[in-house]
């Protein structure tokens, strides 16, 4: 037979209702301390305003160009770099499509400005940036490309030991 508890204490066993009346009471207290506190430090906390960023700054974190005759193999490091930049500069969406477009060149810039002109570079400028990747993976990245890429993977072969010109070919 299992030996009985036995309290060393005097003090009364405490109830579910006791306990939860200590709980709302100690939550008030803490209310009441956050509230007197924000009375006594009327001050506004410091804050980062966010700083209009310019084409000049975007252009010197060195954002690659895209010309469109690579198809994906030049898009996705396209893609890659360029929200690498504007990661690292935390540029906010207004300025991402219009800001990336200036990298466009040859084809890829053809390409945009049949786009922008009849809905006016203004209005072309305000798409987001999925939107606006959509639109390029659309033309640059066919789903038969994609697939004649896969397809390529998939059926590599290594003959002999040459690791390194597979590797190099991907």
């Amino acid at each position: 037979m299992a030996p009985k508890r036995t309290s060393t204490s005097a003090a009364p066993a405490i109830n579910q209702v006791a306990i939860r009346q200590l709980i709302d009471d100690r939550v008030a207290a803490a209310n009441m301390e956050n509230t007197d506190n924000i009375n006594r430090n009327p001050e506004p906390k410091e804050t980062h305003a966010v700083r209009k960023c310019t084409y000049n700054e975007f252009m010197s974190c060195q954002p690659f160009y895209f010309n469109g005759t690579k198809g994906a193999v030049g898009l996705i490091p396209w893609f890659e770099r360029t929200e690498s930049v504007f990661s690292c500069s935390n540029y906010t969406e207004d300025y991402k499509v219009k800001f990336s477009t200036g990298t466009l060149t040859e084809d890829a810039l053809s390409w945009w400005n049949s786009y922008a002109k009849p809905i006016r570079i203004e209005q072309a400028n305000k798409i987001a940036w999925s939107e606006f990747k959509r639109l390029l993976t659309n033309k640059y990245c066919p789903r038969t490309e994609v697939k004649k890429m896969e397809d390529e993977f998939y059926n590599l072969v290594v003959k002999g030991n040459d690791l390194k010109t597979c590797a190099r070919r991907f």
